[in-house]
């Protein structure tokens, strides 16, 4: 959407910047579709997506060796913040962020379910628009279809919602969208639209 309404201003204008969160845990799906995106619509403009990952590790064998093996199991919270909440908070920052378009929706459930259209991020000190919150799965994947907007190849595979490897699983028919992450948790957000439970972490990382 964000490319057709580019598309139609003059020759100099810029996409909307986008921003993807690398924690060094995605799917090699996830990371190929970063690549096809960034083919589709940035680099006729000669523009990138901005790639921010964990300030102190460039890949999961460099985020073991500092932090533990399967920190996401013995301390969930510190790695949320080291691999998303402080990375988007750096992001933000780094480029001067004051408002965001994210793409969750209501039909996702758990705390989704009463998503607003627009919610102001205080810790970050950005306004986060949600555009697509009243649009079910079925609406994002025909508009996909009907755009050939690329996708995660996951999405075929039965899952809905894809986020780390070690933390993410088809759902089965009749379950939320979200299901499939953290399953048996009661958790059903990594933290970075939480970022108020991660204040004294920001604080002691600055």
């Amino acid at each position: 959407m964000l490319s057709k309404i580019s598309s139609k201003l003059n020759d100099n204008a810029k996409l909307v910047p986008l921003i993807f969160i690398d924690t060094l845990h995605h799917f090699p799906q996830t990371l190929d579709l970063l690549k096809r995106v960034e083919e589709k619509y940035y680099t006729p403009r000669d523009q990138k997506i901005n790639v921010f990952q964990p300030r102190d590790a460039t890949t999961e064998t460099e985020f073991a060796n500092k932090y533990g093996d399967f920190l996401w199991e013995s301390d969930e919270d510190k790695y949320d913040f080291l691999v998303k909440v402080e990375p988007a908070h750096r992001a933000y920052n780094s480029l001067g962020v004051t408002a965001v378009f994210t793409g969750r929706r209501k039909s996702q459930g758990a705390a989704r379910s009463e998503l607003q259209f627009v919610e102001i991020d205080e810790l970050n000190g950005i306004i986060k628009i949600n555009p697509l919150a009243n649009w079910d799965f079925n609406q994002v994947k025909n508009y996909i279809d009907e755009n050939n907007v690329p996708y995660n190849e996951l999405l075929d595979l039965g899952y809905r919602s894809v986020g780390d490897y070690h933390s993410t699983q088809p759902v089965k028919e009749g379950e939320d969208e979200r299901a499939g992450r953290w399953k048996g948790k009661t958790k059903t957000e990594c933290g970075i639209h939480e970022t108020s439970r991660f204040a004294q972490f920001l604080k002691e990382s600055q």
